[in-house]
């Protein structure tokens, strides 16, 4: 599995009702972003179907950024079953976001 990116249209479909999804909020020219994305693809890569990694252009829908009061970017929303249940904001180790996948499938 790989991250898929999202929009207005595609991003509540794309949440899990149950299990955990990764959401990021970032954009195409800000460099941590940039750096993020490589991590993103790997955890994707290592969690397969276990965990949705998402990817939301700020720029392309920013009425999502507005409504998940996206203020930074990278910002990382985790969801679980649906509802959002923690955020990163800034570009973290690899480690922190594993961290937070794990605990979050572990309630699940």
């Amino acid at each position: 599995m790989s991250v898929k990116p999202v929009n207005s249209a595609t991003f509540k479909p794309a949440i899990r009702e149950k299990g955990v999804t990764l959401a990021e909020f970032g954009a195409v020219w800000c460099p941590p972003c940039k750096t993020l994305l490589p991590i993103l693809h790997d955890l994707a890569d290592s969690y397969g179907e276990s965990v949705s990694v998402l990817q939301v252009d700020c720029d392309e829908s920013p009425d999502l950024a507005g409504e998940f009061g996206v203020m930074s970017m990278p910002t990382v929303i985790v969801f679980r079953d649906g509802e959002p249940v923690e955020r990163l904001v800034g570009l973290r180790p690899r480690s922190l976001y594993e961290q937070i996948i794990e605990r979050n499938m572990a309630v699940v």
